[in-house]
């Protein structure tokens, strides 16, 4: 269920960062060359929920996609539980107007607590992609037990649709058991073979494998799963040429970054190694893992980010690093993203990237605070 969503953003032209301090807020700024103007928080949805098991007036982990001119639409967990992984209920704010006005709400039919009431005791892990070709929102979700079961008892796969970001189908169920880290990527490249099909890749933890399963119809049905080489927390993107690629870490004696791409349209999978995984400097008091985060930009490439300390001495601190490709087989040198120097005592962590469409490039972004605070020296903000 670990997940850092926050860092995670797409721009068409808008640029979104989720940050939450008990309430989750958007900042907007407009994508321009050689421009930033202040960005200005909203408030776009607050905890509605009330249970008395989960920790109120918080909204996390949040993920957005852009698409068009002017729609974005942003998913998150409310009201996370204190024990036991998940949240009270998932919600989404949409914006139709580059983030100028939001409306917003929660998926029906998903946890106990929502309106209608659905058959699961708690949600977390949501994210969202757009399919152009059917003009379907999707919200992917890990949906946890039935009380008193909990996310670590056993877990599905979710799809929730939407026309217009607004209103929500009840969830649609991949897969059931002990599933984990799910996230959802459409192929929106007009003149590709697979265009419009959309894809939900997991970690399927009994069997030790990643699994993706496709639709070709808005999300309404879900074609079995086909499996890859053991990924945790994987992020995808789909190419403009069609090729998905999903980015993740390896287990075993020795880890790895590795990227998975198919280019079959998710029947099958080349595995590529990315970088050994080294270490990371541990940021107290904070949920934070090294999980990769990867983007794609107007021309193709693709770039993966995570923190890593290996260019600090004695792992004292975590830098925001990156790696590009342009087929998902031949990755770059692991490369430091120089935001300050390597003595500066600051550590940096969540980075994500936006890519800046339609043209080439990417924009990043992360958290930093000093290596001796226990809590961030700054919110999480655009910056690169």
């Amino acid at each position: 269920m670990i997940r850092d969503r926050a860092a995670r953003t797409h721009l068409a032209p808008v640029r979104a960062v989720a940050i939450a301090a008990g309430v989750f807020a958007l900042l907007f700024r407009p994508v321009a060359a050689n421009a930033a103007p202040p960005v200005k928080p909203q408030q776009v949805s607050s905890d509605p929920f009330t249970n008395p098991t989960s920790q109120h007036q918080t909204e996390v982990e949040a993920d957005n996609f852009s698409f068009g001119s002017s729609s974005v639409v942003a998913t998150f967990q409310a009201g996370r539980f204190f024990s036991g992984g998940g949240s009270s209920g998932i919600g989404f704010a949409t914006s139709t107007d580059g983030g100028g006005t939001w409306s917003n709400g929660f998926l029906p039919s998903l946890t106990v607590f929502s309106t209608p009431p659905g058959p699961f005791g708690r949600a977390t892990d949501p994210t969202v992609a757009y399919d152009s070709a059917h003009g379907q929102w999707l919200i992917a979700t890990l949906a946890c037990a039935a009380p008193p079961g909990t996310c670590f008892t056993a877990t599905s796969i979710t799809v929730s649709r939407s026309p217009d970001g607004l209103n929500w189908s009840a969830p649609v169920i991949l897969a059931s058991g002990s599933q984990d880290h799910e996230w959802i990527a459409g192929d929106n490249g007009s003149g590709n073979q697979h265009f419009g099909r959309c894809y939900v890749s997991w970690a399927d933890i009994a069997g030790g494998v990643l699994a993706t399963s496709s639709s070709d119809d808005g999300g309404q049905t879900w074609a079995p799963r086909a499996s890859a080489t053991g990924l945790f927390a994987p992020q995808s993107v789909v190419q403009p040429n069609g090729t998905l690629v999903v980015v993740g870490v390896t287990g075993g004696q020795t880890s790895f970054y590795n990227a998975d791409s198919s280019n079959d349209g998710g029947a099958t999978f080349t595995s590529a190694q990315i970088s050994p995984v080294v270490g990371t400097h541990g940021s107290t008091g904070m949920r934070v893992t090294p999980a990769a985060g990867i983007e794609v930009d107007g021309g193709g490439k693709l770039y993966v980010t995570w923190s890593d300390c290996r260019f600090r001495a004695g792992c004292s601190a975590n830098d925001a690093v990156l790696s590009t490709s342009t087929d998902a087989i031949s990755w770059s040198p692991l490369a430091r993203i120089p935001i300050d120097a390597v003595t500066s005592g600051v550590d940096h962590f969540i980075p994500g990237l936006g890519p800046i469409a339609p043209r080439a490039g990417v924009r990043p972004m992360w958290c930093s605070r000093t290596t001796t605070s226990p809590t961030p020296r700054a919110p999480c903000a655009p910056a690169g």
